[in-house]
């Protein structure tokens, strides 16, 4: 049973549990977890849930250039954690309005990614532009509309970013197909990010 402490390089931070909170594992269950020492209530940590879509217009794709930290100046899909009270749609639809003032139809699921590292899950959808009309929104330096050619893999964000535009890539053809989720072999380890091959 250890209270949690806060590193001495820091100050203590809003999201930091409070000192009477201790960790250790309660009854009935299997894993250590945060406890208040006071009345015993258990304050769960759970994976957040990531929403975000491939938007094409036309044969264009919408990428955003990051204007926050981390990986700002990269380039990323529209995406971002969900809000309570929301559907995944409507997370999607809320950050590429966020991202790159664009309004948004999704198509159909195109995947599900686990990024148990940083504790996440990445839903990512296929979607249509209403309009060509996009513009930075607050979290962008800046936006495009780009051919598949002009794809910067160079300079993605992310990983699941990679894999997203690979999976669309292998289905924008399709109206049919499972659900993708974490590739395996050298999409995988798709890091740094690059072109992946046959793509």
């Amino acid at each position: 049973m250890s209270a949690p402490q806060t590193p001495p390089d820091r100050p203590r931070l809003p999201w930091d549990p409070p000192e009477h909170f201790e960790k250790r594992v309660p009854d009935g269950d299997n894993r250590e977890r945060l406890v208040c020492g006071r009345c015993e209530f258990i304050h769960y940590q759970n994976p957040k849930v990531v929403a975000g879509a491939v938007c094409t217009w036309k044969d264009q794709i919408l990428l955003a250039k990051r204007a926050i930290e981390p990986r700002k100046g990269f380039w990323t899909l529209p995406a971002g954690y969900m809000e309570l009270g929301e559907t995944t749609e409507q997370a999607a639809q809320r950050e590429a309005l966020e991202e790159a003032c664009a309004t948004i139809e999704i198509d159909r699921l195109l995947a599900m990614y686990s990024v148990a590292r940083i504790g996440q899950v990445q839903i990512m959808y296929r979607a249509r532009l209403v309009t060509a009309d996009i513009a930075c929104g607050i979290e962008s330096e800046e936006v495009a509309l780009v051919d598949w050619a002009d794809i910067p893999w160079d300079q993605l964000a992310f990983p699941t970013v990679v894999w997203a535009l690979a999976h669309f890539h292998e289905s924008r053809d399709k109206t049919d197909f499972s659900t993708y989720s974490n590739p395996t072999g050298d999409l995988a380890r798709m890091w740094p990010p690059r072109k992946p091959a046959g793509v």
